[in-house]
């Protein structure tokens, strides 16, 4: 008996790690909540590898100088992709951003298949 509760404990350590896992935004260009110049591309770095079919983000202007109650606008034109590393998420557009602030609702899966939704905000001066 004590020898089949170690084994189940044994393999319990092993497999639980990676169940657990799950993929994490670790760095962006441009960076959180940075003021940056007008871009064509964003990147988010995640710390696995993601499932391209089922990750993806949009983007969203959350406010424009000049319109205090600008509501949130999808932008439109913005395509997402995964990128050749496999472990960031690329969305680009056909023209720079214009002056505003922005929001990337992004949704990445990886090996474990769970779905993990998130936000990353910055502003284009």
């Amino acid at each position: 008996m004590f020898r089949k509760l170690t084994i189940f404990a044994l393999a319990a350590a092993v497999w639980a790690p990676a169940a657990m896992a799950h993929p994490k935004l670790v760095s962006a260009a441009p960076a959180a909540n940075a003021a940056i110049a007008p871009t064509t591309r964003i990147v988010l770095n995640f710390s696995e590898k993601l499932t391209p079919q089922f990750s993806g983000a949009e983007l969203v202007m959350t406010g424009m100088p000049g319109m205090k109650d600008h509501p949130p606008m999808k932008m439109s034109g913005a395509k997402s992709s995964v990128g050749p590393d496999g472990k960031s998420l690329v969305i680009v557009m056909a023209r720079p951003l214009p002056v505003g602030t922005y929001r990337v609702d992004y949704h990445v899966v990886s090996a474990d298949t769970h779905r993990i939704n998130g936000t990353h905000v910055f502003s284009v001066k």
